[in-house]
């Protein structure tokens, strides 16, 4: 009897043990919902996207901030700037027939334009048309301002971008060779290449691509977007391009000289580090060296670099576009500048202050998504 008494208190001390291993098994799973069908999300990974949409929203709302403040500050500096002009409104407006334009006709046109009112008055006025999306009438093209910009920007934008691209890839592709290649006679030739073209102006390499290529061998049109005497409805893309050519060239062989020398330092710095001498040791050479080990170092400030460029780059197209006669917002700038448009001078300079900003905001972005530790201290 005792032994069967033994045997069923063990029997119960067993069934109470895998009972309590049975609970912390239990305990063990996560947490279900009321389904009982898929896991309830983690609250860290909640609490993680919340703080990066977070991040991102602060991000954002210092931007537009800093965009607004910019926008207004160079509203009133051009503004000012524009009625310290000695440039006369009505004279460059009226042209050539300002002998036959009387005093009463000046001051009708200048009562027209609104130029007879005090600058306080006609800044307040320009500024509130801003504010509900109304930059004028262009004095020249007798259109609004809007209309002008956008189709000027159209065709400048090809030049740009054709241009941006070039000088980008073909800078990042000759820093890095130079790089590779230190202290050789090809590091000599990229250098020299590139101090040269950083001193050249851009209208004199423009006038000598155009004496070249369209007087000389006359490969290339002289200039103008299209060929001349040609209906619209009749012009291929061919016929763009090739006007485009030489002015696109000249953008993009200037811009080439500060991404190579750039590329070349950082990379430079890159090829000179312990990870990259380990390597070595363990024979890795050439474009593998590169690949593995220098490419993506050197990518993300090169990126920064060519998006920061924006304002160069527009720079420089006011040149080409004057040089070829290439009917883009460069070409708009400088005839608004010297015939007095002072509606369309005031558009593009804010038009081209947001062109520019927003070249920064991609250089920051870009900078955020492809560097990790730029959003981990975002988060922070």
């Amino acid at each position: 009897m005792d032994e069967i008494k033994r045997t069923r208190a063990g029997e119960k001390a067993s069934g109470h043990q895998v009972g309590h291993v049975g609970g912390s098994a239990a305990a063990d799973k996560p947490a279900t919902s009321a389904a009982g069908n898929e896991p309830e999300p983690d609250k860290e990974d909640v609490g993680g996207r919340r703080g990066l949409l977070a991040g991102w929203l602060s991000y954002l709302l210092r931007k537009g901030i800093r965009l607004v403040l910019l926008l207004a500050a160079v509203s009133a500096i051009s503004f000012t700037l524009v009625e310290q002009s000695p440039i006369d409104p009505v004279q460059a407006y009226v042209g050539a027939d300002l002998l036959k334009v009387g005093p009463e006709q000046r001051e009708a046109i200048a009562a027209y334009w609104g130029l007879d009112r005090p600058p306080v008055e006609r800044f307040a006025k320009w500024a509130s048309a801003i504010a509900r999306g109304d930059l004028g009438e262009s004095m020249i093209y007798r259109r609004p301002v809007l209309e002008v910009i956008g189709e000027r920007f159209a065709a400048s934008l090809a030049l740009m971008l054709t241009a941006w691209l070039l000088s980008g890839l073909v800078g990042f592709a000759a820093g890095a060779l130079a790089a590779m290649k230190k202290d050789t006679w090809m590091d000599r030739l990229i250098r020299w290449y590139c101090y040269t073209l950083a001193s050249t102006p851009t209208f004199w390499l423009g006038l000598l691509l155009l004496l070249v290529f369209a007087v000389w061998l006359g490969w290339l049109p002289v200039g103008l977007g299209v060929p001349a005497g040609v209906l619209a409805d009749q012009v291929t893309v061919a016929d763009r391009l090739r006007h485009m050519l030489l002015p696109a060239l000249t953008l993009s062989v200037i811009g080439i000289s500060g991404i190579a020398l750039h590329t070349r330092q950082k990379l430079i710095q890159v090829m000179d580090s312990d990870y990259v001498l380990f390597a070595r040791a363990r024979g890795e050479r050439g474009f593998t060296l590169f690949w593995r080990h220098g490419l993506r170092n050197v990518a993300l400030p090169a990126v920064t670099l060519q998006f920061t460029s924006f304002s160069e780059l527009f720079g420089g197209a006011v040149l080409a576009e004057q040089v070829f006669s290439y009917p883009g917002l460069g070409q708009a700038t400088a005839q608004a500048g010297l015939r007095g448009d002072v509606p369309l001078l005031l558009g593009i300079v804010l038009f081209s202050a947001l062109f520019v900003f927003l070249g920064n905001l991609l250089a920051d972005l870009a900078y955020r998504l492809i560097d990790p530790r730029i959003r981990e201290e975002a988060q922070l």
